[in-house]
């Protein structure tokens, strides 16, 4: 292999490895929720990635999001939805708020696998996790993707 001067052959290979990075990573969506009018603090993310099995990774991310004991009326848990491209809406898992003493932050997370297809994921705030349709109001909600 013919050397190039001035070390351009390390940074031309440098720059492959990285580009074939960033395309393999580029699989992956983000999408951040919109502002809550229910918890206007509480902010949070989706990531989304498709496998090879044709199932969807749906990482959720929040912070500020009250304890769901200290809304009104009273709430349990904190309930993950997909919406699917056909109008389905799916439960995919609970939130668990950190909501400990000297936690400010008040975050929480949901990381699960699901074969359908996400077009908008939304969180509601129920008197349990196990519920087949949600509830009101929504807390947080993505636009559709």
């Amino acid at each position: 292999m013919k050397k190039l001067p001035g070390g351009r052959g390390r940074i031309l290979s440098l720059g492959f490895a990285f580009g074939l990075i960033m395309s393999s990573a580029g699989c992956a969506k983000t999408i951040n929720f919109e502002t809550s009018t229910v918890e206007p603090a509480a902010v949070g993310k989706v990531k989304l990635k498709k496998d090879n099995n044709r199932n969807y990774s749906v990482d959720v991310s929040v912070m500020h999001l009250a304890n769901p004991q200290r809304l009104t009326p009273p709430m349990d848990k904190y309930v993950v939805w997909v919406e699917t491209g056909t109008d389905e809406i799916k439960n995919i898992g609970r939130i668990n708020i950190s909501t400990g003493t000297f936690t400010r932050t008040l975050k929480g997370s949901l990381k699960t696998v699901t074969v359908h297809a996400p077009a908008r994921v939304f969180i509601t705030a129920e008197p349990a996790g196990d519920i087949s349709h949600p509830g009101t109001p929504v807390v947080l909600t993505t636009e559709k993707f």
